[in-house]
């Protein structure tokens, strides 16, 4: 239908909050167009609009699980191969966030007490739109709803002091996802970046990844069944480092957007 068109025609979308409850929407200039349910649907309608400034902009998905794949740009794993498991062998190595993870644009990062370095990890996110399993190169690229922004947040010295990435990634707060969707993957050339303060501190390319997009969702199909919504976070370019309490953190995909998390200590 137009409206679902309107968003596949590449306005973002994502989620927003007008009063208590967040909402689907379409984000078309200065107008906020309301759904009833998310954008990718093809039986979304739009509600109502409303202007820009009345609505905050919230966390684009709510997924069940966040599939996340380590080591997936050649400059990285020399970056973190100290941190990190040995070899990186054929296939992608994945691990999970919580959803207890995930916080939206504007949401604070806060660092656990336990942890004395915690990194920024800037990545191309893809977001799953319908139910599916044991994916082809072929049917793959039907059940993507759109691409975002993700952080992946690190406590780097539990990573290394585990051996493992469970404890060191799953903290509350650890996953940001934003700000909003777009329905189109980005160019190879498009950049993955993050400022700290302003300042650029990370900066890689799409085409950089060792495994592409749709490869790792074909991948990760063929494992588990995925969800509408589910969130898979393709990989970090290298440049990752530390942030303190204080600092705003901005990660950005050319063509996406970006999203900024002011940090804080753990109360």
């Amino acid at each position: 239908m137009t409206d679902t068109a309107d968003a596949l025609a590449g306005l973002p979308f994502g989620r927003c909050r007008l009063g208590d409850e967040p909402a689907y929407c379409i984000f078309a200039g200065r107008t906020v167009r309301l759904l009833d349910r998310p954008a990718w649907d093809p039986d979304a309608e739009v509600m109502r609009s409303v202007p820009l400034p009345n609505v905050s902009i919230v966390c684009p998905v709510d997924p069940t699980k966040v599939v996340a794949v380590g080591l997936n740009y050649r400059t990285h794993v020399e970056e973190v191969r100290e941190h990190a498991q040995s070899g990186t062998g054929e296939d992608p190595i994945l691990f999970l966030k919580p959803p207890s993870a995930v916080v939206g644009p504007g949401e604070e990062i806060a660092l656990p007490a336990g942890s004395e370095r915690v990194d920024y990890e800037a990545e191309l996110v893809l977001v799953v739109g319908r139910r599916c399993r044991d994916l082809t190169p072929e049917t793959a690229p039907a059940v993507v709803a759109g691409y975002t922004c993700g952080n992946d947040v690190t406590a780097r010295d539990l990573q290394k002091l585990d051996g493992q990435w469970t404890r060191a990634k799953s903290f509350d707060t650890f996953c940001p996802i934003g700000p909003w969707m777009v329905r189109d993957m980005p160019s190879p050339t498009a950049s993955v970046s993050t400022r700290l303060d302003g300042e650029v501190v990370q900066k890689g390319a799409v085409g950089d990844m060792i495994v592409a997009p749709l490869d790792l969702l074909v991948f990760v199909s063929g494992i588990m069944t995925l969800e509408p919504g589910d969130a898979i976070m393709t990989g970090t370019p290298s440049g990752v480092g530390p942030m303190v309490a204080g600092q705003r953190v901005t990660v950005s995909v050319d063509g996406l957007g970006m999203m900024t998390n002011p940090v804080v200590a753990a109360t």
